[in-house]
């Protein structure tokens, strides 16, 4: 019986997730996997306001820093453990969260 895995990832760098993303496609089509994504899921865009003088006098001008929360979805049909193993040995940055849901 095939067990489903959904995995999510969460970075704000864009190239460390596609290189996560491309390991874990490449495990599942070498075992013969059936595999569902990367599925991108809508990316947020945290803005704050900054004034640019820091004192506080002179004229109000305003900065604003955007911080990008990229995110994918993948979807698994796991029919052999070793390829379940094989997922977790994957060297994942520090910049990269990964939250897997075993069904």
């Amino acid at each position: 019986m095939p067990t489903k895995v959904r995995i999510k990832l969460t970075s704000i760098d864009l190239e460390k997730i596609e290189r996560v993303c491309s390991e874990i496609k490449d495990i599942a089509v070498k075992t013969g996997t059936k595999i569902s994504g990367p599925i991108p899921l809508p990316r947020k865009r945290l803005l704050v306001p900054v004034r640019k003088s820091p004192c506080g006098e002179g004229t109000k001008t305003w900065r604003k820093h955007e911080l990008r929360i990229y995110r994918r979805l993948i979807d698994l049909h796991i029919t052999d453990q070793r390829v379940m193993r094989a997922i977790m040995r994957i060297q994942i940055p520090e910049d990269v969260s990964v939250e897997m849901i075993v069904r």
